[in-house]
């Protein structure tokens, strides 16, 4: 099944999808043994940051082999993609779906640029997903910055054909600084207004309930990167602490099975609303 198909399928169902970033083997295997575990379908992430430090062929490579490998039903998924060269790059590389992030430019540059991509991916067969509103990034801050309005979201997805649309809602990428509160009343009014998937940003560090809220309100797809690589890092940390091990293929377990754990939690979270 196309990704495309796929979050129709779960918008219809009020249902939702989890897509989580990988960064190396471990993370990569971390998240397909979860998958795997519970049977639940799971979409692979790469950021730009990633293509770089692994290269698109071997990161790509692995990805598409680590889904066959551990029979999973999963895609492979360029996100926040900023560029019409990069996002072309990832469809030559056969990935299943592509995020074009226009967001910062005015509303009439994102849906120019955002139109250009669902037309070249049409000729692969790929998804395409947007990001409407400001979703805070690392370092930048969510006050005075206007969250994404329905009548915005309804003009967006008309002009683009987009295949799903990630909005700016309350969350942010990265830790939050405080308790994250999410307005369901106005993802409510944007699910409403639009048929178009929903896609919600900068889940790491927002509680359960609120997750199964946006869900049951129109949330069809869950993106989580900076708890992952977080949780592996501070495993494997602890593991470090207590003995002189050199030898990787003895240490990185433990990290790889915290994102096991990790994923499990949130994949039955999701599964749940």
């Amino acid at each position: 099944m196309k990704l495309q198909d796929k979050l129709k399928q779960l918008k219809a169902q009020k249902k939702a999808i989890l897509a989580a970033n990988f960064y190396n083997f471990e993370t990569l295997s971390g998240i397909l043994q979860a998958a795997s575990n519970l049977k639940l379908p799971v979409i692979l992430q790469l950021s730009e940051s990633s293509i770089r430090y692994m290269s698109l062929s071997i990161a790509t490579a692995m990805g598409k082999t680590a889904i066959r490998e551990y029979g999973v039903e999963a895609w492979l998924h360029l996100d926040h993609g900023s560029s019409i060269e990069m996002v072309q790059r990832c469809l030559d590389a056969g990935f299943d779906s592509v995020m074009i992030d226009a967001s910062e430019k005015s509303l009439d540059e994102n849906i120019h640029i955002t139109s250009t991509v669902v037309e070249i991916a049409r000729r692969y067969n790929a998804s395409v997903e947007a990001e409407l509103g400001f979703v805070a990034k690392l370092g930048q801050i969510q006050d005075q910055h206007p969250f994404t309005q329905p009548e915005d979201a309804a003009r967006f997805v008309e002009n683009t054909g987009v295949d799903a649309l990630a909005i700016a809602i309350g969350s942010a990428h990265g830790f939050y600084k405080q308790a994250p509160k999410l307005d369901i009343e106005l993802l409510s009014l944007i699910n409403n207004t639009i048929t178009t998937p929903l896609v919600l940003h900068g889940s790491s560090g927002i509680p359960d309930d609120m997750i199964r809220e946006a869900i049951a309100n129109g949330i069809c797809k869950i993106n989580l990167a900076t708890e992952t690589k977080n949780t592996f890092m501070l495993a494997l940390k602890e593991r470090l602490k207590f003995n002189n091990e050199i030898d990787l293929r003895i240490v990185f377990p433990d990290a790889t099975q915290a994102v096991v754990d990790l994923i499990e939690k949130k994949l039955l979270t999701i599964n749940k609303a």
